[in-house]
């Protein structure tokens, strides 16, 4: 065996050799998680993370300084979740291909992620198994949905089909449930109008919207509530 085929990677993807690798960011709350991630996609020649994030606000600015290809966000983020961050992602940088990485087989998440603009929704539990061809799938511009979303896109057109009805709409807007995952995480109305970069005055307003709304009175409430829905953990 030669030098050179030593140092050759040893998951190296047929007719992928002279193309330049994809860049990804990897945004997880939990350092032990993005280590465990990290080890897996080191080990393949067309894959690179170039940055790290630990909540969803800091995987957006991270995104928009660098460029990545790719990125993989977990849903459950302080500040901003992984379905939050995408939405946003979206919009910023239409061309970033987006997975999310998730503890949760969830149907209600499942289709909010590919609402949010990702293509692929892969489980933790399964990562060493699904993530690299998820990744792969999805620069190819081919979605990557795991057995069990598969049902759930089934189930779900057929039942709309024949009880002849749409999604539900929202609960609430975009907007406030941005508001509402930061004041379930303890932040003032000083520090949320500084970080979405509107007037305190805005966010008490939207703040009583969504009291109104969810049909609560108080902080304590919005908080349950948000924990319910998987904005925040518990």
């Amino acid at each position: 065996m030669t030098d050179q085929s030593k140092n050759q990677p040893r998951n190296q993807p047929k007719g992928q050799a002279e193309q330049p690798p994809t860049r990804i960011l990897l945004a997880d709350d939990h350092a032990l998680v993005r280590r465990g991630v990290r080890l897996i996609l080191d080990g393949e020649s067309d894959l690179v993370v170039v940055a790290e994030a630990d909540d969803g606000a800091e995987a957006v600015a991270q995104a928009r300084a660098l460029r990545p290809d790719l990125a993989i966000l977990d849903i459950a983020m302080p500040r901003l979740t992984g379905l939050q961050a995408a939405r946003e992602l979206s919009r910023v940088l239409p061309d970033l291909r987006i997975l999310i990485l998730t503890m949760y087989d969830n149907e209600q998440y499942f289709f909010e992620a590919l609402s949010a603009g990702a293509s692929g929704y892969v489980l933790k539990s399964v990562a060493d198994r699904d993530l690299v061809e998820a990744c792969r799938a999805t620069m190819r511009g081919e979605p990557f949905l795991y057995p069990g979303a598969v049902s759930a896109l089934v189930r779900n057109y057929l039942d709309r089909v024949r009880e002849g009805r749409a999604l539900p709409p929202r609960a609430i807007t975009e907007r406030e449930e941005e508001i509402l995952k930061l004041v379930a995480e303890g932040h003032t109305s000083q520090d949320i109008a500084d970080l979405l970069v509107i007037s305190p005055k805005t966010v008490e307003r939207h703040r009583a919207n969504l009291l109104q709304k969810l049909g609560m009175k108080d902080r304590l409430e919005l908080t349950r509530y948000a924990i319910r829905v998987g904005l925040i953990e518990p």
